[in-house]
């Protein structure tokens, strides 16, 4: 029996498998992207964390790379989120990500451009206001996922998003094997996202040392929720760093938050307007969020300590943001055969699934 792996999300994106590559702060640059949509799967770039002026020539690379589809990913809180929108139009790209910000406004500019608005949400009632604002896909991500995460797992969030709304689901949150992708299509998701599997890959523009640190982790309880960095919850892997933050008080933490704001600010290339409004709207978010000014002010530290693990290769030094799966990956791989294994897995244990079922009806039936 020959089991397909086309689902609707195939057709939407015009990716061969319905494996998503989700759009990580400094991860997901061109190489990764253009590697992933290669290889099948579809690929966001993380425009968040490129800085303006060197965007354009990102995402022209991208499409140097790979003629297949791919994503942009960003906030509307970050400075240069207009930019992003309009490159995506004037480049046609497949679609964009993110999370709460766009309104309906927006989104209907970008839908009325031919360019697919995904956003991912962690709530069934965030999908039901994402879908009600226009959204063509939506992914949700449970609680196993890497970095800024809610409480719910996937297993649990992603059959009361299906009852809820009526658009494609992408499932992510715990997903680095064709078992998860299988389990994901059988409970009536359209795909998956991954983030922690496509970091861990020889695409990954990662440092080694900081890679090592990754593949060094092989208990998912290491890999936990804390809200020390930025005053959201976040999963990270368990280093030096976190547990010295987690040791301070409050007040320090927002002392630091504000010398990272500053570093930020000079790093991102951004005026001193923008980062004012930059942070007026992360405030407005973290108070939407039942948060305080102090922990918009504590979001300013998230960028910089990741960029210290992620991109100087200091892994004790900054924080690793990290999904549980990480736990389980041993050994780089290239994301081709990533997910060329990720899909011939999906379709044996699918094939399986419906080979044990026909023998036990023919069985009842004898």
């Amino acid at each position: 029996m020959t089991i397909s792996l086309h689902t609707p999300v195939c057709d939407w994106l015009g990716c061969r498998y319905p494996i998503v590559q989700t759009a990580m702060g400094w991860v997901a640059d061109a190489n990764l992207v253009a590697a992933t949509s290669n290889a099948g799967g579809f690929g966001f770039l993380a425009c968040a964390t490129i800085e303006p002026g060197r965007l354009e020539a990102e995402i022209q690379k991208v499409m140097r790379l790979t003629d297949a589809p791919f994503g942009l990913n960003f906030h509307m809180f970050q400075p240069n989120a207009r930019q992003v929108i309009d490159l995506a139009i004037r480049y046609k790209v497949r679609a964009v990500s993110y999370g709460r910000g766009p309104d309906r406004q927006v989104i209907d500019q970008l839908r009325r451009a031919g360019v697919i608005c995904m956003p991912t949400v962690g709530h069934v009632k965030h999908a039901i206001k994402a879908v009600e604002l226009g959204a063509d896909i939506v992914t949700i991500q449970g609680a196993e996922g890497g970095g800024h995460t809610g409480a719910t797992p996937t297993t649990i969030l992603l059959p009361q998003v299906l009852d809820a709304v009526d658009v494609p689901i992408v499932a992510a949150g715990g997903y680095a094997c064709g078992r998860g992708l299988a389990s994901a299509l059988a409970a009536g998701a359209a795909g998956v996202a991954m983030g922690t599997r496509f970091l861990m890959t020889r695409e990954s523009p990662v440092p080694a040392q900081t890679l090592a640190r990754y593949l060094e982790v092989n208990d998912p309880g290491s890999i936990r929720v804390t809200s020390v960095v930025d005053g959201l919850p976040q999963r990270l892997i368990q280093n030096e760093a976190l547990l010295r933050m987690e040791r301070s008080g409050w007040i320090q933490r927002v002392l630091f938050s504000a010398s990272s704001a500053m570093r930020w600010k000079r790093a991102s290339g951004a005026s001193a307007w923008q980062s004012l409004r930059a942070l007026r709207a992360m405030a407005l978010d973290a108070r939407q969020s039942g948060g305080s000014l102090a922990q918009a002010l504590m979001a300013a530290n998230a960028p910089m300590l990741i960029q210290s693990a992620i991109v100087s290769g200091q892994p004790d030094l900054g924080v690793l943001p990290s999904g549980q799966v990480a736990a389980s990956i041993g050994e780089l791989k290239r994301c081709a055969d990533v997910i060329e294994e990720i899909a011939a897995q999906a379709t044996q244990r699918l094939s399986q699934l419906i080979e044990h079922q026909q023998r036990d009806l023919h069985e009842r039936c004898a």
